[in-house]
Parts: structure tokens; sequence; C-alpha cells
């Protein structure tokens, strides 16, 4: 009991303490990790056992969850051409996400985890520059003194 009470104080304190870009890096890594599951769901044969389906399900509308977490947190005016492309992919995502669900398609779902998956290193790299660091960090690296 002591273990999931320290886990969930570390992760509770990881994400009210994270910057806006390493929070973006969090919610892919779910996405990611939800889907992977989902995807280990499906057995060789392209089937679920009927033991699974609950979880196959719980899987991908937490995924979906995120994505649109992500789509609702897009500022269209600032974001420009960028935002406008995201907005199209987490679309996409989600009716993908959607379609695989309800036929179990596999590739569908590995495809959806790929370019979720690039993504999440491209978030992560603008998330570890210093352009998002915080201002001590940035003011230290670039050696600039008050």
């Amino acid at each position: 009991m002591g273990y999931t009470n320290a886990y969930n104080a570390y992760q509770k304190t990881n994400i009210s303490t994270a910057s806006q870009g390493r929070l973006v890096v969090l919610l892919y890594e779910g996405a990611v990790k939800h889907i992977g599951c989902a995807i280990n769901l499906i057995e060789a044969d392209g089937k679920i056992k009927a033991s699974n389906i609950e979880k196959f399900g719980i899987h991908i509308q937490k995924a979906q969850s995120i994505i649109t977490e992500l789509q609702v947190s897009l500022d269209m005016e600032k974001g420009g051409e960028i935002a406008k492309n995201l907005m199209s992919l987490y679309i996409f995502f989600n009716e993908e996400l959607l379609d695989a669900s309800i036929k179990h398609n596999k590739e569908k779902l590995q495809s959806v985890l790929k370019m979720l998956s690039d993504l999440t290193e491209s978030w992560r790299t603008i998330a570890n520059s210093t352009a998002n660091a915080p201002a001590a960090k940035v003011t230290q690296t670039l050696n600039i003194e008050y």
C-alpha cells in the first residue's frame, strides 16, 4: 500500500510541476502506452479473447480521451498552420482508433502508434530545448547575470 501511495504522489508532483511542453509529452506517452496495450490484446489470429474485450475497449477509450485533450488544448489563433495540421492529425487519429476498435484492426492501431511515437519524439525534443526551459535555466545556460 505504501508503494502505491508513494508512486501516486510522485506522479501527481511530476504532473503539477511539469512545463507545458513536458505535459504534452506526458499526454503523448499515455496515448502511446494505451494503444500499445490494446495492440497486445489482439491475438495472432486477429481476435481478442472474450476476457480481454473490455480491457481493449478501455485502452482505446483512454487513448482517444488523451488525443481529444490534446485537440482541445490547441490554440488555433496563435498556433497558425501547425495548430491546423495537429488538429487534422488528432481528428484522423481518433477516427482511426474508432474504426480499429470496432474492427479490431491491429494494422490500423500500429499505424497510429507509429505516428504518435514519432510525434512524441518531436515533442520530447521541443520540451527538452532551452526555449521551453524555466527562465532560471535559460539565463544560466546563456550565462546571463543580473
